[in-house]
């Protein structure tokens, strides 16, 4: 009977304490209502998930105000206030609950930038100049591959004419010479007999006319007959022919007729030029048809040109024609001066070449170019100069002038000439803005936003 009433109040204990944890769960369960009814009561209709949310809240709650009580004051934690909004994020807000940032963004049009302060004296010290964007024609180019040659017109291949032995060289590669200069010298027994022959002749010419005077006193003295006259004349006239054929055979071969050694022969300059080749050197023995100098005046140069059959319709003697260099920035103009006839078999194009001024000596024969030609024009409604034209953030943007300084103003840009820009979007026609050292404008609305960052 004793372990009856044992058993019986052993089950009864097991059943108070499930009460007690079933009472203990509802409790938390409301509490957990009753602290999501302060945030907001849930709107009538809410869906079964969100309320299963609403039954865990007590867990996050525990969570939180773990996170309150280990952040320390004035710290991290004032990124949630008690009534779970963000207060950073309060920060950006006026007080009618509007984004700041939003507002102030929302006020610029797409495409404008901010005011860059600049005053009259600022434009005028920093060289700024004001134009306005209107209509032009913008000429349309094509671009052709080309490469430096030497002005043909212009370069000598210099031979000795004779053969002979170098005595001495006068020049270096790439030295400068003047019209007359002597390059080198040579021991040559071929201007050594002309000089003999020219020297003969010369002591002929000499007896000839001493005969012939002569004659001619006999003569007119009736002491000797016209017949001796007329021959010493002859012979005269013979021993000048002489002296003449040496004399011009010297000539033609670059030599002088009078040297105290016979066999001196000089090579000298054509012209006014550089040296820039050069085959010979102290003791060679060399033949009349050497080539041992190359001078070349390179204040002339061509631009050579090879033309598809495409194009030859755009390449015209005497249209104008711009040069830029592959390897640095330089560019010139010039002329075409001559336009091939025929297509290479091989290559299929025709050559052409530009005539261009060299005074600097900048553009070397071997430097690849590209030649830009004109190949038609037409008009564009709004236009601005190249200058006018700088890019800020990757894109293209023109400083248009408001009150007090300019507006950094982004365009979408067409065809240029290298002169004129096309403008397709982003302003208007009449707009006043910085042309010519608008990039001291951008050095300033640069110094502004760093300033602003700081």
């Amino acid at each position: 009977m004793k372990n009856s009433n044992d058993t019986s109040a052993g089950s009864l204990r097991t059943q108070w304490v499930a009460i007690a944890i079933i009472i203990v769960l509802a409790i938390a369960a409301g509490t957990a209502i009753m602290r999501s009814g302060k945030s907001g009561q849930a709107p009538a209709g809410q869906s079964q998930q969100a309320a299963k949310h609403e039954t865990d809240g007590h867990a996050h709650d525990e969570h939180d105000g773990d996170v309150r009580k280990a952040a320390p004051k004035g710290g991290e934690a004032g990124h949630a206030d008690p009534h779970g909004h963000d207060e950073k994020s309060a920060e950006h807000k006026d007080e009618h609950g509007h984004d700041e940032k939003a507002a102030a963004g929302a006020g610029k049009e797409e495409g404008h930038g901010e005011k860059v302060e600049f005053t009259k004296a600022q434009i005028a010290s920093s060289g700024v100049s004001i134009d306005t964007a209107g209509p032009s024609q913008i000429s349309t180019t094509v671009q052709l591959p080309g490469e430096i040659k030497f002005n043909e017109d212009r370069t000598a291949h210099v031979v000795p004419r004779v053969a002979g032995v170098v005595e001495s060289v006068s020049v270096d590669l790439g030295q400068q010479v003047r019209k007359g200069q002597v390059l080198a010298v040579l021991a040559s027994v071929g201007v050594s007999e002309q000089r003999s022959e020219l020297l003969s002749a010369q002591k002929r010419l000499a007896l000839a006319r001493v005969t012939a005077d002569r004659e001619r006193r006999l003569f007119e003295d009736k002491i000797s007959a016209q017949q001796d006259f007329l021959q010493a004349e002859q012979a005269q006239r013979e021993a000048e022919i002489a002296v003449t054929n040496a004399t011009q055979k010297l000539q033609a071969i670059g030599a002088s007729a009078g040297s105290g050694n016979l066999s001196r022969y000089e090579l000298r300059a054509p012209f006014d030029g550089m040296v820039v080749e050069k085959h010979l050197s102290i003791g060679e023995s060399v033949r009349e048809d050497a080539q041992v100098f190359t001078i070349s005046d390179l204040s002339s140069v061509w631009a050579q040109i090879n033309v598809s059959a495409s194009n030859l319709n755009l390449v015209r003697v005497g249209e104008q024609a711009i040069i830029r260099a592959s390897g640095f920035e330089q560019s010139a103009s010039g002329r075409v001066s001559y336009v091939g006839s025929l297509l290479g078999e091989q290559t299929r194009t025709a050559v052409a070449r530009v005539t261009l001024a060299n005074p600097a000596l900048a553009w070397r024969p071997g430097l690849f170019v590209t030649v830009e030609l004109v190949s038609g024009t037409s008009n564009a409604p709004v236009t601005v100069s190249a200058d006018a034209v700088q890019t800020v953030e990757d894109r293209p943007t023109v400083f248009v002038q408001v009150n007090g300084g300019f507006e950094a103003r982004t365009v979408r840009l067409g065809r240029t000439d290298g002169k004129r820009v096309e403008i397709l979007e982003g302003l208007d026609a009449g707009t006043p803005h910085a042309g010519k050292g608008s990039f001291a404008v951008k050095a300033q609305k640069g110094k502004g936003s760093s300033g602003h960052e700081h």
